[in-house]
């Protein structure tokens, strides 16, 4: 797209052949528009690029600053993706959003804006400063960020850049002072702190031929937040490895390690991995606030019986309690509570995780270091040696630590621990084919736990939303109610961000083990089979689940699509 803007910019005489390979060869080094950076090394004036694509692409050209933008057209557009497409909205007429921008021959933020909003999109362009003027307006917010970005533009400060192919050249003690300068400094103290005031569980940082960017996960998604210049990439890199404590020579090997920050009042702890990539060095940090850990059950998501359920399981004296789901969905979480709500002076409680996330007073928590020895099966063996009557393994990974687990959980102690598996009744299978026998696993499992997280609706902009019948009996509703059922929806605002979420509930699938189910797991019956007596016995699926929270108006309908299968 830039080397077919370029040529049309020579067809129209606006700039020679010379100065568009100066651009290009700037926009390899730093990255950005190929227009910004024609209009910075001063070959184009700003207004005449936005009279040459207005009539290149047959779109109205507008002045934002003539506009007065009322502040409720701004909900339908994020603040995120406005910044990531360099986009504003300016007018609603109707079923019709107009929106001001720098390329207005972007069909992906065209078709975006048409998804998210539901309107059809009228493209005006407009000029990159005044977009970055009226986005700063009203908006808001990034005034701290835009402000080191600036510092970081006019510093003379000479930043090492280097690509894959330098890095082995690359001059530690030049690395280390780059390191200590002010804007960098600045820099990854802000991402750190914008972060953690956004509500955000992770931060990326990532390193691309030629860009580099932010994201922040928030609510389980990932928000594009910003790009800093690529002659960063190195110093901020380092930076973060310096405060993990990490070793900033070795760019070769995947590293792990934590920081721990005070912001706010607030104890923080940030649990850092560094990945080499093609292009540098993939920075994610897990947020870990002990302040936003939930450990009161009723709060979790639990339906009623499901909760009475799940707590008969972890009040028993033995057996073996499974949650199930992907990374992030909230296992630890949910483990932790159990492990708090049971958490008494006249019990002994172990656990061996990797990492330990967060401390818990009256628990044995143990780290483990599979460097050393120290695997999940070595600390489960010495826990065996250490009376417990309550044991936590953070994750059954193999057949052996499978059947210490559940060898334990047959002679007298009470084993809570967590698999990657789809839904409650696969992981049946999961451990059958790990290679414990069938009467093991009948013996020894008393509940089984699947959980997703799905983002709950803002209740400071939560509003009425119609939802078709069709849709809603596609989903599992049945007929009769789909026709009486209140949707909502978060319209956006300054509390979600704009995106009409705020916070995260969890969605359970709570199966206990009855002789019905053991019966069959004994005959070797398959998932499905074993899944449709489940709930024939009064399991809920994660789509039923899902499906009550639409009734008592916590999410969308979107939003279970999103994080759950049909059943």
């Amino acid at each position: 797209m830039a080397v077919k803007l370029g040529q049309l910019l020579i067809n129209s005489e606006l700039i020679n052949e010379e100065q568009l390979n100066k651009a290009l060869d700037l926009q390899k080094r730093e990255g950005g528009r190929l227009g910004s950076l024609l209009i910075k090394l001063n070959y184009l004036s700003e207004d005449q690029l936005v009279t040459f694509l207005s009539k290149q692409y047959g779109v109205p050209a507008i002045n934002l600053s003539d506009y007065q933008i009322d502040a409720s057209i701004t909900k339908f557009i994020p603040q995120e993706v406005a910044q990531k497409y360099q986009i504003m909205p300016v007018a609603r007429v109707g079923a019709t959003l107009t929106i001001a921008m720098v390329d207005p021959s972007n069909v992906f933020a065209i078709d975006d804006v048409k998804f998210m909003s539901g309107y059809n999109v009228e493209p005006v362009v407009a000029a990159e400063s005044a977009i970055r003027d009226a986005m700063k307006q009203h908006y808001g917010e990034s005034d701290a960020l835009q402000s080191v970005m600036d510092s970081i533009k006019k510093s003379d400060a000479d930043f090492l850049e280097f690509g894959a192919e330098d890095e082995e050249q690359i001059d530690m003690t030049e690395l280390k002072q780059a390191v200590e300068e002010a804007p960098v400094v600045k820099l990854v103290n802000l991402i750190l702190s914008e972060a953690i005031n956004k509500g955000a569980s992770d931060i990326h940082l990532e390193p691309y031929e030629k860009s580099f960017r932010v994201r922040y996960r928030i609510d389980g998604v990932l928000y594009d937040i910003m790009q800093p210049p690529q002659k960063l990439k190195a110093a901020l890199t380092s930076r973060i490895k310096i405060m993990a404590e990490l070793d900033i020579a070795e760019r070769r090997l995947p590293q792990d390690g934590r920081i721990k920050l005070r912001i706010k009042g607030k104890e923080v702890d940030l649990r850092v991995s560094t990945l080499p990539t093609l292009f540098g060095e993939k920075i994610v940090m897990r947020i870990l606030d002990k302040s936003s850990l939930e450990l009161d059950m009723t709060k979790l998501g639990f339906e009623q019986g499901a909760m009475q359920s799940f707590e008969e399981a972890i009040r028993s004296p033995f057996g073996m309690v499974l949650v199930t789901g992907p990374t992030g969905s909230g296992k630890t979480t949910t483990l932790y509570s159990a492990l708090s709500t049971v958490n008494t002076i006249d019990v002994n409680i172990m656990t061996a995780e990797d990492p330990v996330e967060y401390n818990l007073m009256g628990i044995n928590q143990v780290q483990v270091r599979e460097e050393i020895g120290l695997t999940f099966a070595a600390a489960l063996r010495s826990f065996l040696r250490q009376d417990p009557d309550i044991i936590m393994v953070g994750e059954v990974r193999d057949f052996e630590t499978a059947e210490i687990a559940v060898k334990a959980a047959l002679t007298g102690h009470l084993v809570l621990s967590t698999l990657h598996t789809n839904d409650a009744p696969s992981t049946i299978s999961r451990l059958l084919n790990m290679g414990i026998e069938p009467f093991l696993v009948s013996a020894s499992i008393l509940l089984i736990v699947a959980q997703r997280l799905c983002r709950k609706v803002c209740v400071k902009c939560k509003e009425e939303e119609q939802v078709p019948v069709p849709a809603l009996v596609k989903i599992g509703f049945p007929e009769d109610e789909a026709k009486n059922i209140t949707c909502y929806q978060g319209k956006g605002c300054n509390t979600c961000n704009g995106t009409g979420y705020k916070g995260r509930i969890a969605l359970y699938e709570v199966m206990p083990v009855k002789d019905e189910l053991k019966e069959l797991i004994l005959e070797g019956a398959s998932a499905s089979e074993i899944k449709k007596t489940a709930v024939r016995l009064g399991m809920n699926t994660l789509r039923m689940s899902g499906l009550t929270k639409i009734r008592e108006g916590v999410t969308t309908v979107e939003e279970i699509l999103r994080v759950t299968f049909g059943d």
